[in-house]
């Protein structure tokens, strides 16, 4: 058997192996937490009012804003996974987006010209 045939061929599979083998290693030390994130995860993703395809598009768009790469990928394979299109996945993007352009704007506009008003009265 070639050892390279166990392999992943792209970034994307890497990266979940690279996350489950971290978990693994993590779960040698601590078991029980690492089940019950584990368990409390998939019941957070389990189909209920909302779709799992909808709950996977939800936590992609927040690892989006997080920055999170292991999530972006783990979530986008999810979301293709529940059957999530290319139209979907591009609002979800625009929605993150705007949610993290919304948070620099409103923050912006609210405490950073309080703060420059402030600091600029007391120089003055």
């Amino acid at each position: 058997m070639n050892p390279q045939e166990n392999e992943p061929a792209n970034y994307f599979d890497q990266s979940i192996m690279d996350y489950k083998q971290g978990s693994s290693r993590l779960q040698k030390h601590l078991p029980e937490v690492v089940q019950e994130y584990f368990d409390f995860t998939e019941e957070c993703f389990r189909e209920g009012a909302v779709s799992e395809k909808n709950k996977q598009l939800t936590a992609l768009g927040i690892s989006m804003y997080a920055q999170d790469e292991y999530c972006i990928i783990y979530h986008a394979k999810g979301a293709v996974e529940h059957g999530a299109t290319e139209e979907e996945m591009t609002e979800i993007i625009a929605v993150s987006a705007a949610l993290g352009g919304g948070a620099a704007f409103s923050q912006g506009v609210t405490l950073a010209m309080d703060a420059f008003d402030f600091y600029k009265q007391q120089i003055h």
